[in-house]
């Protein structure tokens, strides 16, 4: 079987049409990953107030930053990864869903792992910790992959194939063993707790209409249940109440 017949291949082939959100994710994160190399000096001052700082978020209201720091990478590592990362399982996705709605998802899954390095902070020290990175909102993209696709082949670590579903597995362990290592360690890992802050919001997006449905289902039953009772009770009595009447009338008419 030649390699590009192969599912898991596929997904690494370009194609003609490159989804527009996804083109200018990458554009942006590079450009401002790229621009303060070459203006070290002017750039830099200038974007030091978009790194996400819990502190200044509760106590200065900074709250761009849970946008912002999105935007933002700390090496070249960084980066190379994250942007990697987006294309290969964000592209079929704003396919499927289309640019609006994934950008849409993207940005939700970012701020919300944000919003968790914040509470991780303030829970367990280290509200003077700066973050930046994309991490967080491309665990949310990898985490509806996996539910959208789960039969999807993709190769985990470049190397060995395997479903979709079951790398999302391992990665969601991974990525939940940093947390608690960061929560109960050094204040200056807590950054890493957005990852699973932004894996689990892109599952609650995905699953969530799903897992409220799962839940107001037996409240919805129970109650409904709960009036055919009462209503089939007070039917009783008011039959109990219609013979005994009845009964009476017909002890007086002889």
């Amino acid at each position: 079987m030649p390699f590009s017949s192969r599912s898991y291949a596929n997904r690494y082939i370009p194609s003609n049409r490159f989804p527009a959100g996804l083109k200018w994710l990458l554009i942006a994160n590079a450009a401002l990953f790229a621009l303060p190399v070459f203006f070290q000096h002017t750039l830099g001052a200038v974007l030091e107030p978009l790194v996400l700082v819990p502190i200044e978020v509760v106590r200065e209201l900074h709250v761009w930053q849970l946008f912002t720091y999105m935007f933002l990478h700390s090496g070249i590592g960084q980066v190379l990864w994250n942007m990697l990362a987006l294309w290969l399982f964000g592209i079929e996705l704003e396919r499927l869903w289309g640019t609006p709605r994934f950008l849409r998802f993207y940005f939700l899954c970012g701020i919300f792992a944000g919003l968790t390095v914040v509470a991780c902070a303030y829970l367990f020290g280290g509200v003077e910790v700066r973050t930046v990175g994309s991490s967080g909102a491309i665990y949310g993209i990898l985490a509806a992959y996996g539910l959208i696709f789960p039969d999807q082949t993709v190769l985990f670590g470049f190397l060995i194939p395997m479903k979709s579903k079951y790398f999302v597995l391992i990665i969601g362990a991974i990525v939940f063993l940093q947390s608690y290592m960061a929560a109960s360690g050094a204040h200056s890992a807590i950054a890493v707790t957005g990852n699973l802050g932004g894996l689990v919001a892109g599952y609650l997006l995905i699953r969530g209409r799903r897992l409220q449905m799962q839940i107001r289902k037996p409240l919805v039953d129970g109650y409904h249940n709960w009036k055919l009772r009462r209503a089939k009770k007070k039917f009783e009595v008011y039959l109990q109440e219609r013979r005994r009447q009845e009964s009476d009338r017909d002890r007086w008419v002889n």
